[in-house]
């Protein structure tokens, strides 16, 4: 009879990450090879994998009874990656390798029948995890270490077979940990500039003003006026993301199942379509998975002709514009995820798209027009900070211009990235914006001058602004000051950020 077995792993919980005790009993007995400990399908389907690859791999696969418990046996599991630890505590009960030959480490991939390593989904999970509860080392697929990586304060060490591991923990062929190195970001799709877009002065002010203070933007204007390459350009005038941003990015993709081999390098851009679910819109599905929000953190979500979109699934998006947190429960289970993404929609201003055009007569009836605009609740809109009407260009204009520099997208690159620096040292946190302070810290930093307060009582009253859309109208006045290097928020500030409303 073998010894009871010991492997550590992690199991994705929402956004963290809990530690998995994966225990290994072999008896004497019929041979017989269980999983227990509220494992779901792909673990149970381990079975098979475990016993081709550890047969592949030249060791020996016990004929007894084998029992395999994944421990807390109450916290429900799935995911491919246990396929590892199980063939590992496997080996371990039957005498092929000590159990401290094991210990100060965690053990994470899916095994091929031939005992080769695939990667997994949750690298970044799986390694803070480990850092976090005192151990020192993880053995993952070769093909996730460069996402590992991004975790400070913990060796990690790629592993392509299961054969390659066995030899390294009985010291005969020692794997060499692997080391970070700068990525070059060649695959960052070259941008579109704002010196691209012609005219459109008003606008190109306010995706400044957006992206300085991370503001959520709506645009409304006829079909052709550059609203989608307005939204483009906003994704390009961010600053690149710091390294705690990359991380954080790089793991909900991981999560996600999206992104298992690299690190994601620039923002993300998603722009999910109209007849997107709600679901895949905001996260959810028997075991929780994050959504569209959740994958647009720290980065942009584009969503073209918003009243396009069913009304309960923008309602959807209320809580997590407000929270910056998107909470998903369901049956088996309840996950967090973060949700701190830039809004940028469009619509037009009515079905056929022409009401106000100057060239182009609109055919809606006036019933219809109300009705298309009113597709937008307002508790949503309220959440949206700064709403600009694009008008179209003149074909003139679009023909005769020749412009071909890029100085105006740099310089106002330039201002964002000052004005980001002037946030991160007034709220001493690298993710803290204007946009997403709170109310009190709001009061306690907008420092606006009595001339600018009074302007803002009066224009609330006679607009008739909420509470929540006053207080957005004050961020945004921020955001207007800080490029303004000014530390006080003026009369003029407030006036423009009026205009947005």
């Amino acid at each position: 009879m073998g010894t009871v077995a010991n492997v550590a792993s992690v199991a994705p919980v929402g956004f963290e990450g809990k530690i998995v005790e994966v225990e290994s009993d072999v008896t004497k007995g019929l041979p017989n090879f269980r999983i227990v400990g509220l494992a779901n399908k792909s673990i149970d389907e381990a079975r098979e994998r475990v016993k081709s690859a550890i047969t592949n791999s030249l060791l020996e696969f016990p004929s007894q009874r084998i029992t395999i418990n994944l421990a807390p046996a109450e916290l429900p599991k799935e995911g491919t990656h246990y396929d590892l630890p199980i063939a590992l505590a496997t080996i371990v009960s039957n005498g092929q390798l000590r159990q401290n030959e094991l210990s100060e480490a965690v053990f994470a991939g899916e095994l091929a029948l031939d005992g080769r390593l695939r990667p997994v989904s949750g690298a970044i999970t799986i390694a803070e995890t480990a850092r976090d509860n005192g151990y020192s080392t993880i053995y993952i697929p070769v093909e996730n270490v460069q996402q590992a990586g991004l975790v400070e304060g913990i060796t990690i060490i790629g592993v392509s077979s299961l054969k390659e591991l066995f030899l390294h923990l009985k010291q005969e062929k020692v794997i060499t940990p692997y080391t970070p190195v700068p990525v070059d970001p060649t695959d960052i799709p070259s941008p579109v500039l704002l010196d691209e877009v012609i005219g459109q002065e008003q606008a190109k002010r306010a995706l400044i003003i957006a992206a300085a203070g991370r503001h959520n933007i709506l645009l409304n204007g006829t079909p052709g006026a550059g609203k989608t390459m307005l939204a483009r350009v906003l994704a390009s005038l961010l600053p690149p993301l710091s390294n705690e941003e990359r991380l954080a990015v790089t793991k909900i993709h991981s999560l996600a199942g999206e992104l298992i081999s690299h690190a994601i390098d620039g923002r993300p851009f998603r722009t999910p379509h109209h007849t997107s679910s709600r679901i895949s819109l905001i996260g959810g599905g028997t075991h929780p998975k994050p959504g569209e929000v959740s994958l647009a953190h720290l980065g942009v979500l584009f969503m073209d002709e918003i009243p396009e979109y069913p009304r309960a699934t923008l309602e959807s998006l209320r809580q997590p514009l407000e929270d910056r947190t998107i909470t998903i429960a369901r049956a088996n289970g309840r996950a967090l995820y973060p949700a701190d993404f830039m809004l940028v929609a469009t619509m037009n201003p009515c079905p056929c798209g022409y009401y106000g055009d100057p060239k182009k007569e609109c055919t809606c009836a006036s019933q219809s027009i109300l009705g298309y605009q009113q597709r937008l609740s307002g508790p949503l809109l309220d959440r949206i900070d700064m709403k600009i009407t694009v008008t179209r260009v003149s074909n003139h204009a679009l023909i005769d211009n020749k412009t071909s520099s890029s100085t105006q997208h740099m310089r106002a690159q330039n201002l964002i990235k000052n004005v980001t620096n002037v946030q991160r040292q007034r709220y001493k946190r690298s993710t803290k914006y204007n946009s997403n302070l709170t109310n009190r810290e709001l009061r306690a930093h907008a420092n606006e001058s009595k001339e600018a307060a009074s302007l803002l009582s009066q224009a609330a009253d006679k607009l008739g602004l909420s509470a929540r859309a006053t207080f957005k109208v004050l961020r945004v006045a921020r955001t207007i000051a800080d490029l303004d290097d000014s530390p006080t928020i003026e009369k003029q500030h407030i006036s423009e950020a009026l205009q947005y409303r």
